[in-house]
């Protein structure tokens, strides 16, 4: 049993690519918790997709050993789509090793992570990496860090993960500055489950912080949220590698399988107690994360739905966080509308999909949660725009809103000022951190931000500005629900739900690009866009032609006319029943976001 005063727990917080994952490498090597020779970039990402993005998707917790101490260390990841991962993981910690880029300084997620690790009052060792880049400017970043967030500049580190140079002093400073955990061996047993991945082998293993009490191998564990009750196959601890361990102690962290099938037993933020001397009281849990984003997955092959359902089932064993239901398109047919935390979250799903499962999907364009008013006083949740209710049922719609947080160099203010006022935005403060970097505050709704928000901020700035967003809650606004119709018949897979302002412009383009993919058929067919019965953009297809005067040589003009009447009759006999088949690359097309 090692002594709570020899216990950090920690967990590394930055902002995307400021070198969390190079800094955990270096401290697995330094304190030989990996040999040399099985040393490899990025040791903790376990996900080939990690690998390849070089970012980290899921959190990974780690026990390392040095000098004399146990460290029980969690990489996060940065992205703001994956910021759940972090809140979850700091409930774990009692400090976080803050890590910022010397080369450029504090960015939108350093502010947001620092203030969520302040939140759980943990306590904060900052450091500044990349020292050993020629661009790396560490005294002016200190001056920054110390003015922003209020950490002392010469309490700051300079390290270079990549390197090694400086880690030795940030874990004697880990040591030294983060407080032992509390927690009482001899009291009921209460676990923190904070996070869980399936294993096909094994069912599903829990992260675990013991906080009080002793958890045996062996014993018989009650969930307290859901009261589910396991036996424990085993508990073991990642050094990096899972070692079973007899009993795990208050303040250790590690993992726990008890043959359970369904990750909704032991979601996170659950508590484990033991069953025949429980807690009185779990512990604080988690907010469970709300979906922002919507999409609709259909299978290109209508035969793969079957699989596409059990794939969706066990992708969601390791990622509580996306939600899923079916739905029936008349267009694409049989599918799953599908909910995630941001566009980066739902096109990793869909690549994962794709990838581990082997499937060919078609994801329509991404919606967000309107709350639509009617005019019987009753509120509607709509997470697809084909099932908003017709105009005129409708009081009014509300919107979800987001307040985004920019930070960028001086330089591009007037720019990316004008991006967020053509996104509907109202600026809520701007700030001067030094004179090179200004922080802007909007208020901007979520589907102008869903679309292409963060590729035009980036565009704009070559690459330097960051953004971070958290949800402020819905307001009214003057929407409308547009809808395509082929030949007369709406296709609800090109619906949506846009402002009344740039109704017009969707409309034109929308049916402009689908007379392009459509391909002509025996009739003309109208392409029309329309808000409710009014119509607002309208193209033709125009119709192949049999040349029925071919044989006609000369004779009486009546000849040619009656040829040509009983031409148009057959073709508007054929336009009544006539269904417009339009095919799979043009719906793939035509919803592609970045057009």
């Amino acid at each position: 049993m090692t002594l709570l005063s020899h216990i950090r727990a920690l967990a590394i917080i930055a902002h995307i690519d400021h070198g969390k994952s190079t800094l955990a490498d270096r401290l697995l090597e330094l304190t030989g918790a990996v040999d040399a020779r099985d040393m490899r970039a990025q040791y903790l990402d376990s996900m080939d997709l990690e690998r390849e993005r070089g970012i980290t998707i899921k959190a990974q917790n780690v026990r390392l050993t040095y000098k004399g101490h146990q460290l029980f260390l969690i990489d996060t990841p940065g992205h703001v789509d994956f910021g759940y991962e972090v809140s979850r993981s700091l409930a774990a910690c009692e400090g976080v090793v803050l890590l910022v880029d010397a080369s450029q300084g504090i960015e939108a997620q350093t502010l947001a992570n620092c203030l969520l690790a302040m939140e759980h009052d943990l306590t904060i060792v900052g450091a500044l990496n990349k020292i050993d880049l020629p661009a790396a400017d560490p005294d002016r970043y200190a001056g920054e860090i110390e003015q922003v967030l209020g950490i002392p500049a010469e309490d700051l580190l300079h390290i270079s993960a990549k390197t090694g140079e400086g880690v030795p002093e940030l874990l004697d400073a880990i040591i030294e500055r983060i407080p032992p955990p509390v927690g009482d061996r001899d009291a009921p047993l209460q676990g923190l489950i904070f996070d869980s991945h399936y294993d096909q082998y094994r069912g599903v293993v829990s992260a675990v912080r013991v906080m009080n009490g002793t958890l045996h191998a062996g014993s018989r564990l009650r969930f307290m949220q859901t009261g589910a009750v396991h036996d424990v196959e085993e508990v073991g601890l990642r050094v990096p590698d899972p070692t079973p361990v007899a009993t795990l102690g208050p303040g250790e962290v590690g993992y726990l399988i008890a043959g359970i099938k369904d990750v909704g037993e032991a979601r996170s933020g659950e508590t484990v107690t033991d069953f025949r001397k429980p807690a009185a009281e779990p512990l604080e849990g988690y907010r469970d994360p709300k979906p922002m984003v919507f999409c609709g997955l259909f299978p290109v092959d209508g035969d793969e739905y079957a699989d596409l359902r059990e794939s969706l089932e066990r992708l969601r064993l390791n990622d509580a966080s996306f939600t899923y239901e079916p739905e029936t398109s008349g267009a694409l047919g049989f599918g799953f509308r599908c909910g995630f935390l941001g566009l980066l979250h739902m096109d990793i799903i869909r690549e994962r999909l794709e990838r581990e499962f082997d499937l060919s999907l078609i994801a329509t364009a991404p919606s967000v949660e309107y709350l639509a008013h009617r005019t019987d006083g009753t509120v509607v949740e709509v997470d697809n725009p084909s099932a908003m209710p017709p105009p005129n049922e409708l009081e009014s719609i509300e919107e979800p809103f987001l307040t985004v947080t920019i930070l960028l160099p001086t330089e591009y203010t007037g720019t990316v000022m004008e991006l967020c006022q053509t996104r509907r935005g109202d600026m809520v403060r701007m700030e001067y951190l030094s004179p090179e970097r200004v922080e802007l505050i909007y208020r901007i709704p979520l589907a102008e931000v869903v679309m292409d928000f963060f590729d035009q901020l980036k565009g704009r700035t070559k690459g330097y500005a960051s953004l971070d967003y958290e949800p402020a809650g819905y307001a009214q606004s003057d929407l409308v629900k547009i809808d395509v119709m082929l030949n007369s018949v709406p296709v609800d897979a090109f619906s949506t739900v846009i402002h009344r302002s740039k109704a017009q412009e969707y409309g034109a383009k929308m049916t402009e690009k689908l007379r392009k993919l459509i391909p002509r058929q025996m009739f003309d067919v109208p392409i029309q866009a329309g808000i409710g019965s009014r119509i607002i953009a309208r193209e033709t297809v125009k119709a192949k032609r049999k040349d029925v005067l071919a044989k006609c040589y000369g004779g009486d003009i009546t000849r040619k006319r009656k040829l040509l009447e009983r031409q148009k009759e057959g073709k508007k006999r054929m336009k009544n029943i006539g269904r417009v088949e339009v095919p799979q690359e043009a719906f793939i097309s035509a919803l592609r976001l970045d057009e």
